[in-house]
């Protein structure tokens, strides 16, 4: 197994400079450092996490608390996960995944042992109980998902109000009247996902004010629940020309319930969910989509977090809060009603 000295053989250099071109400790011309590297390459060298520890106080870790909840979608936590996993590795750092129920417990362990440098929350609730924890670290904090409280973290979101506005104006201009939004299971709501009722609470009031009857529902996240509910809800509102969709596990599972009654999408039913386009192309998804853009989120809370990390006085600088826009895909599922529909002629 090759070592710091035959890096630094290879390299041309000594020792230390071979470990100050690596660590970052000193500054080194950048020749140097792109030969340190070439010889890293050529012999697969691999520091010693422990060493390493010692010799800069960072153990080039991320941790990343995250839950996998019964009433939520888990295909959708994945992809999330996946994209700060892979921003983490472009950037030099592994991910310490913890999954453990009592997140608070959790957090404490990691950073008071030192295990990271740093950490990322996914799940996060309204009124986050690892949040106080959090603050009081000395390892700094980045967040996927909008608290009440934002002090002291830096925070990375997809705009759900203006989602919600997005789809409901999309479908009124072409039209339609009476839509059905089909959100996650309540209890997500009374665990403080206020993602939810962001974006419904935006909808309803985009389709008060354009004059749009908005029948604002919760279902379920798994099957077959989730399609025994869908199709109640095409029976409970039949003159319902639009569905909007803030629940993956509806998604997933409305091809086969319009299949099941005869439907298609946009002639009978227009249809427009919230979800990223990977997920679309793995459940092999026709419809039209506001991305919620987990790969985006994950990177730009990564890199926010090594910045802090890595560079001496960011820890200093003024927290953020930033807001990816929605964006609508569009795959053809969406079009004028039916009643709005100009007759064929014989």
């Amino acid at each position: 197994m090759a070592t710091i000295g035959d890096v630094a053989r290879v390299a041309g250099v000594s020792r230390s400079t071979a470990s100050y071109a690596l660590s970052g400790k000193r500054s080194i011309s950048l020749e140097v450092r792109e030969r340190v590297a070439a010889a890293v390459r050529e012999l697969g060298y691999t520091p010693n996490a422990g060493a390493r520890a010692l010799a800069t106080s960072q153990t080039m870790v991320i941790g990343l608390l995250a839950q996998f909840m019964a009433d939520e979608f888990a295909p959708a936590m994945l992809q999330y996960i996946l994209g700060i996993s892979d921003s983490a590795r472009e950037l030099g750092y592994d991910i310490l995944l913890v999954t453990e129920q009592d997140g608070p417990h959790a957090l404490r362990r990691i950073t008071d042992s030192r295990m990271v440098d740093g950490v990322v929350l996914l799940n996060v609730a309204e009124n986050d109980e690892r949040l106080p924890v959090l603050r009081a670290t000395p390892q700094p904090g980045a967040l996927v998902g909008l608290p009440a409280d934002c002090t002291g973290v830096d925070v990375f979101d997809l705009d759900f109000e203006d989602a919600g506005r997005l789809m409901v104006e999309r479908l009124h201009r072409l039209g339609h009247r009476e839509l059905i939004l089909v959100s996650q299971p309540e209890h997500v709501v009374e665990r403080g996902g206020a993602y939810v009722w962001r974006l419904q609470n935006a909808a309803m009031e985009q389709a008060r004010l354009r004059g749009v009857t908005l029948h604002a529902v919760f279902a379920s996240s798994q099957q077959p629940a989730i399609g025994r509910e869908l199709t109640e809800l095409l029976d409970a509102f039949p003159s319902a020309t639009g569905l909007l969709i803030n629940n993956e596990a509806a998604a997933a599972a409305l091809p086969s319930v319009l299949h099941g009654r005869g439907l298609s999408s946009p002639e009978d039913l227009s249809v427009i969910g919230r979800y990223s386009d990977e997920f679309a192309r793995t459940f092999s998804l026709p419809f039209s989509s506001v991305e919620s853009a987990p790969d985006r989120l994950g990177r730009m809370a990564v890199r926010q977090l090594v910045r802090r990390i890595e560079q001496s006085g960011a820890t200093d600088e003024p927290h953020v809060v930033r807001f990816v826009s929605p964006e609508l895909v569009e795959r053809g599922s969406v079009g004028a009603p039916r009643s709005a529909r100009p007759k064929r002629g014989r």
